[in-house]
């Protein structure tokens, strides 16, 4: 079952790439005392995620910060390259994006959020969502109904709810 609105984000562990190679980075640590916008995709360089997701949240990056939000995380089940990459192709490492690893599917499992399609290779991978979550607590959860779609999970559909 999904996580939503109310529910304790799940701790764990992801990854970032840092100025001498990958890192651990803990959601309990990264969340706490603090508010975060995060959003989840299926895949790095995949078309709707590439396109549209990532650049909605480079769009509405100031007004986040202008609601109080302290930082924005994009998370997909992709190694630390190719999220490293991936944030260098979008411009969005640049536009203070945090692009987070999780490799092992892990966190997309304890949120309930993955989701296996088969016929074009997406093995575990995350629903598209987007969440606020504030000190470890998640207060607004966006889910898409299908992982093609950026509508209710994009950032200027996030940043009404706050």
């Amino acid at each position: 079952m999904a996580l939503s609105k109310g529910d304790a984000l799940p701790s764990g562990t992801l990854q970032r790439m840092g100025a001498d190679g990958p890192e651990q980075v803990s959601l309990s640590d990264l969340t706490k005392g603090r508010k975060i916008a995060l959003f989840a995709v299926p895949g790095a360089f995949t078309p709707t995620c590439h396109s549209a997701h990532v650049p909605s949240f480079m769009r509405t990056k100031d007004q986040f910060m202008a609601k109080g939000v302290d930082e924005i995380i994009c998370v997909s089940v992709n190694d630390v390259f190719v999220m490293a990459e991936w944030g260098k192709a979008t411009g969005a490492t640049d536009a203070g994006i945090t692009m987070l690893a999780d490799g092992d599917s892990s966190f997309t499992k304890a949120m309930g959020m993955d989701f296996t399609a088969e016929p074009v290779g997406l093995m575990a991978r995350s629903k598209r969502y987007a969440m606020i979550v504030d000190d470890g607590v998640i207060t607004s959860m966006n889910e898409e109904a299908s992982p093609g779609e950026c509508e209710v999970s994009a950032g200027e559909a996030l940043l009404e709810t706050l």
